[in-house]
């Protein structure tokens, strides 16, 4: 525990998930180009990002399963295999529909072997520094995000979207098979981890922490396809309004380490519950910034810092309500919320924007959800320390 052998795990964690989410969260900048190829509205467009954020969340609690049964390698391995596969077949899709299924199910299953497996063993892997290394291990999210999507947008500008998925397959696939060997099952007697579905589907403060996370993905994922398209319908260049998605990735770097470094002075579940407030407050600049660049950038840069924090400290906080044994399980169900968010989320908002011409309306309903989320969390047991009461220590 907390040793050399331990950060290697964090370093694999943070370039497998900067690499799969990296790609997934860059989207918006594929989007218009998609959009035009294929004669599709914003909602239809929006359903391959929805598919691909519900398949990662959602096949986590496979994913998760199957690295506490049999070790992330084999886990690592399948999402190599599966983001070649998906992105290179997206590169010859002929139709929206196919998309759908090459890039939402490639991507998605891609997504979940390199991000809740990865993040359950490094909490497995440390005690004493956990909250800080899990924030680093989800540090890399924003980092993929920072660097992919302003760079998918000068691909694209180059090359374009077709041939940008060619070279993210290989790239990304040769990331991924790199960093199996510095991970390894956590310390312990080499058996695989117990299953922990009963225990957390049947205690009423995870499903609670469960449905505010659902809230919380239905605005969440919003600004990852629509920011940059709203920038560019306001004459901001495609790789300037790409940039936008990427500073929301760079702010969330830096709440991932600081919210973890933090955890010990303010209580996890304290700080986790701050991080939705902020994602709250976040739509209000939006739905003012107009056509202002530097308001937009205030915008993401907030929504970072919010969103970091929600990624970092989930599973510390679910952790201390229900222990590291079992983790990966635990946490696939977790996101199985924000997952049916982001699914949801997206084309609907799309689909708001597409009949009434505005994103006015849009703005506002994530920040009505954002706001459900934040209820939500309220009135959860909590002790002295801002954590919330460990699950044998209390009923539920």
């Amino acid at each position: 525990m907390d040793s050399r052998r331990a950060w290697l795990t964090v370093v694999a964690a943070f370039f497998s998930s900067a690499t799969t989410l990296g790609i997934a969260y860059s989207f918006g900048a594929f989007f218009e180009s998609m959009s035009e190829e294929f004669g599709a509205a914003r909602s239809a467009t929006a359903v391959i990002f929805g598919i691909t954020t519900f398949s990662f969340f959602w096949l986590g609690i496979i994913t998760g399963r199957l690295s506490d049964r049999f070790g992330p390698r084999l886990v690592l391995v399948i999402g190599a295999v599966a983001l070649f596969v998906g992105l290179f077949a997206t590169s010859r899709v002929d139709s929206l529909g196919l998309g759908y299924v090459t890039y939402g199910a490639g991507v998605g299953v891609a997504a979940a072997c390199g991000y809740v497996p990865m993040v359950a063993v490094v909490g497995g892997w440390f005690d004493r520094q956990r909250a800080v290394a899990v924030g680093l291990a989800v540090a890399g999210i924003g980092v993929g995000t920072l660097v992919l999507s302003p760079l998918s947008a000068a691909l694209i500008d180059r090359w374009g979207w077709r041939d940008t998925y060619v070279v993210f397959a290989f790239a990304g696939a040769a990331v991924l098979l790199l960093c199996i060997p510095l991970v390894d099952r956590p310390p312990g007697d080499g058996s695989p981890q117990p299953s922990r579905f009963a225990d957390a589907a049947a205690s009423p403060v995870f499903r609670q922490v469960l449905v505010s996370a659902f809230f919380l993905g239905l605005s969440l994922f919003v600004p990852f396809v629509f920011v940059g398209q709203y920038a560019k319908e306001r004459d901001v260049s495609s790789v300037a309004a790409a940039v936008l998605v990427g500073v929301l990735g760079g702010s969330s770097v830096l709440s991932r380490i600081g919210f973890g470094s933090l955890v010990r002075r303010f209580g996890s579940f304290r700080l986790y519950r701050t991080c939705f407030i902020i994602q709250g407050c976040s739509f209000v600049v939006w739905f003012f910034a107009g056509a202002s660049y530097p308001l937009l950038v205030v915008f993401v840069l907030v929504l970072g810092v919010g969103y970091g924090g929600f990624v970092a400290l989930g599973p510390i906080v679910i952790s201390d309500r229900m222990g590291v044994a079992g983790l990966g399980s635990i946490l696939g169900l977790l996101y199985t919320g924000p997952g049916l968010g982001g699914l949801i989320g997206p084309p609907t908002a799309g689909w708001i924007i597409d009949q009434t011409d505005s994103y006015r309306w849009a703005i506002g309903a994530c920040f009505i959800c954002s706001a459900i989320a934040v209820a939500l969390l309220n009135g959860l047991p909590v002790d002295a320390h801002g954590r919330l009461v460990r699950a044998d220590d209390a009923r539920g």
